[in-house]
């Protein structure tokens, strides 16, 4: 536990002493601005591999990148995960905007650059989500995810959702460590 205080720069409060002089809180303002770099560049890297997939690959056969393991195949998707809800994209729309929402205001209280590489994630696939949902046919708010990474026997997706999903396993292994987004460490 020491190691990692030492990394982040928090005192241990169950065994601090009281008398010694309070270690000085890392500056909040670096750790927003690594979430919303991490947030432009995996935003930018799924917007720009869509309008590659879409000029490129769309209404054509499928890329086979790995033999049958792996392949590029443009789909339209108007649901969630694995293409499930097909009738509740507003819904999904409105998850991803409270989402990004939640985020914006937790950046406030955010010293721990972990966290903010991993809600960076978050934001950025949110963001590219939900430009697809809000710009993309068939309308606003309904508009259709693009998808293209299709492993073989697993659900086709995008830059955005890997991002989605790198950003939660971090969340979880940042939690289990008992590392907080404001940059303390707990014992549980």
């Amino acid at each position: 536990m020491a190691e990692a205080e030492s990394v982040i720069g928090t005192p241990d409060s169950a065994g601090a002493d009281e008398s010694a002089v309070p270690v000085e809180r890392p500056k909040g303002r670096r750790r927003i601005l690594a979430l919303f770099l991490v947030a432009v560049v995996a935003y930018l890297l799924d917007l720009g591999s869509k309008i590659l997939v879409v000029e490129k690959l769309e209404g054509r056969e499928p890329i086979k990148v790995i033999g049958d393991l792996l392949r590029f195949e443009a789909i339209r998707n108007p649901g969630a995960a694995f293409g499930m809800g097909e009738a509740f994209t507003i819904i999904f729309t409105c998850i991803a905007t409270v989402v990004i929402v939640v985020i914006i205001r937790l950046a406030r209280k955010l010293y721990s650059l972990p966290w903010a590489i991993a809600l960076g994630l978050l934001l950025g696939g949110a963001l590219g989500n939900l430009t697809d949902r809000i710009f993309r046919s068939p309308g606003v708010f309904e508009g259709a995810v693009v998808d293209f990474i299709a492993p073989a026997h697993f659900a086709v997706f995008n830059l955005a959702d890997s991002a989605i999903v790198c950003g939660g396993i971090l969340i979880v292994l940042l939690s289990f460590r008992g590392l907080d987004p404001d940059g303390t460490v707990h014992k549980d």
